[in-house]
C-alpha cells in the first residue's frame, strides 16, 4: 500500500498516464508501465477515475499477472459497493489468470474469493435495479476463474442475465462456455444455439463452441454442420463422429481436466503432453504411450478445447499445444514395458509398422549405455574382466488393441527381431500374459539389468 498524500489529478493527467502505461505495457515493458501507473495508484482510493483507469490498464494485460492481482485488491478495498467499479473488477479478473490453461487449479490470489463475496452481496443489494446486469455479469466472471470452486454462484449469475435481457446473444454464449468447460456438452449445445439464433452475424467463438459442445455430446450432425460452415473438409468418419485430414497435433492431458473434476478434489494431478492423431477440430486419437497413469493413454479418444496452451517448435514448424477438455472414448489398451538394445536409432520402434491393427512400440528414452557384452546377455555370470562394448539401451511400452491376443503379438515382435537380427527386446509381463512363463523369469532378469543400468 502507498503511503503519503496523493495529489488530485486532472482528467487528462490520468488519460495521459493510462495511455502511456497501456503503450509500455503492449510492447513488452511492464516494469517500465508499473512505474509510471504510481501516481494512479496513489489517487485511486478518492478518485474513481483513477480506479476506472487502473481497470483499464489491467484488463489490456498491460501489467505482470502478480502485480496487477495485488492491484486489483487495493482498489476491491476502497470500493466496497460502487456499482461503476466493482463489477469491472471481476471482469479484470480473466486477465489475472491465464485462461488458457484450463486445467489449471484454482488461482491462489485472495483477490478472487474476496472479488466473488463482494459481488455476491452486491447483486442481493442491487437485486431488480438497472445495475444488476452489470454485477451479475462481473460475479458470473470472478466465479468462473476460480475453477470448480464456486460453480453454483457462476451458473446462476449466468442463467440470470438470460433472464434479464433473453435477447443478448453474449449471455447465452457466456452460458454455453461454463457448461463446454463443466463438462455439459448437451446443455452447452442449447446455450451456443441459442447464442447463434439471436446474432445478426456469424461469430466464430460461438460456432467453435457449438462444434465442440457438439462432439462432446456426442451429436455427429451438429457438429459436422458447423464444421462444414467454417469451411472444413469433413465427413463422418471412426467412433461416429466427424473426421477429417488434419494435421497432427499436441494435448495437454490431465488425469483430472476441469470439466471432470468437483469442488473438492479441484486440481489437474498429473499432466503429461503427447501427440495425437488429430480427426477434427476438436478431438482426435492419443498416438504417445504415456509415461505414467493418468487414467487415459494410447489409443483413447479425446476432446480439446479450441485455444492453444503454447506451441512446440520442430525446425520450422509450430505444433500446436491444447488443452485436454474431456476423453471421449477409453479403448482399453494393453500396455507392456519393455527394455532392449538396437544398433541404430528407432530399430525397435520401427518394428511397430509390422504389428497388427495399430498397435505400437513406443520408445520413451534411447540413450548409449557402456554394458557387458556378456552381462546383457545372461545377469547370472560374473561380470569381472569381461568384454566391454556400447550397446543402444532403450526403454518403452507396448501398447496394443484388446483384440490383439498377447500371443500373437510376442509372435509378431519376436518375428521382426529376427528379421532384424541386431537388437533385442524384453518384456516380462508380455511373456506372462502370452503364458510363456519360462521365458518370462528369463525376460524379467534381463529387464532388470537393463533398467538398473
Amino acid at each position: 500500500m502507498l503511503n503519503g498524500p496523493s495529489a488530485v489529478l486532472s482528467s487528462g493527467e490520468i488519460g495521459a498516464i493510462a495511455r502511456d502505461a497501456v503503450a509500455d505495457g503492449l510492447a513488452d515493458r511492464k516494469q517500465t508501465a508499473w512505474q509510471k501507473i504510481q501516481l494512479l495508484r496513489k489517487a485511486q482510493r478518492h478518485q474513481p477515475e483513477a480506479a476506472r483507469a487502473l481497470q483499464w490498464i489491467i484488463d489490456e494485460r498491460t501489467l505482470a499477472r502478480e502485480e496487477a492481482a495485488d492491484l486489483l485488491s487495493e482498489i476491491a478495498d476502497a470500493y466496497d459497493d460502487d456499482p461503476s467499479i466493482l463489477p469491472v473488477l471481476g471482469l479484470c479478473l480473466e486477465a489475472v489468470r491465464d485462461i488458457d490453461d484450463l486445467n489449471a487449479p484454482p488461482p491462489g490470489h485472495p483477490i478472487f474469493q474476496t472479488v466473488v463475496e463482494k459481488l455476491d452481496r452486491s447483486a442481493k443489494l442491487h437485486e431488480g435495479r438497472p445495475e444488476q446486469e452489470q454485477i451479475l455479469r462481473g460475479l458470473a466472471m470472478a466465479a468462473r476463474m476460480m475453477a470448480r470452486q464456486r460453480d453454483a454462484i457462476a451458473e446462476d449469475s449466468l442463467r440470470k442475465l438470460t433472464e434479464i435481457d433473453p435477447r443478448k446473444s453474449t449471455h447465452h454464449y457466456n452460458l454455453g462456455l461454463f457448461y463446454k468447460t463443466r463438462g455439459r456438452f448437451a446443455e452447452g449445445v442449447a446455450a451456443n444455439r441459442a447464442a447463434a439464433s439471436l446474432s445478426q452475424e456469424v461469430v466464430d467463438s460461438y460456432e467453435w463452441n457449438l462444434g465442440i459442445c457438439a462432439t462432446g455430446a456426442g451429436n455427429a450432425e451438429t457438429a459436422l454442420d458447423v464444421w462444414k460452415r467454417m469451411g472444413q473438409t469433413i465427413e463422418l468418419g471412426r467412433f461416429g463422429l466427424p473426421e477429417g485430414r488434419y494435421f497432427a497435433c499436441k494435448v495437454k492431458l490431465a488425469r483430472r481436466p476441469l470439466a471432470e473434476r468437483a469442488a473438492d478434489l479441484d486440481d489437474p494431478g498429473e499432466e503429461e503432453t503427447v501427440w495425437i492423431e488429430r480427426l477434427s477440430p476438436c478431438h482426435g486419437v492419443i498416438r504417445s504411450v504415456l509415461y505414467g497413469n493418468l487414467g487415459v493413454d494410447y489409443g483413447d479418444v479425446i476432446l480439446m478445447d479450441g485455444a492453444p496452451i503454447t506451441h512446440h517448435t520442430y525446425g520450422d514448424q509450430q505444433i500446436p499445444v491444447f488443452p485436454h477438455l474431456a476423453t471421449l472414448l477409453r479403448r482399453n489398451y494393453q500396455f507392456f514395458d519393455f527394455a532392449g538394445t538396437q544398433e541404430t536409432a528407432r530399430q525397435l520402434a520401427g518394428m511397430s509398422e509390422e504389428l497388427d491393427g495399430d498397435a505400437v512400440i513406443y520408445s520413451h528414452s534411447e540413450s548409449f549405455k557402456i554394458m557387458c557384452a556378456n552381462c546383457w546377455r545372461n545377469p547370472d555370470i560374473d561380470h569381472a574382466d569381461h568384454e566391454k562394448m556400447q550397446k543402444h539401451v532403450v526403454t518403452g511400452r507396448i501398447a496394443a488393441p484388446p483384440d490383439i491376443a498377447p500371443a500373437r503379438l510376442l509372435h509378431l515382435i519376436d518375428e521382426g527381431i529376427e528379421k532384424r537380427g541386431t537388437c533385442q527386446l524384453y518384456a516380462p509381463d508380455l511373456c506372462a500374459a502370452a503364458g510363456q512363463l519360462a521365458r518370462e523369469r528369463i525376460d524379467r532378469r534381463r529387464f532388470a539389468l537393463l533398467t538398473d543400468n
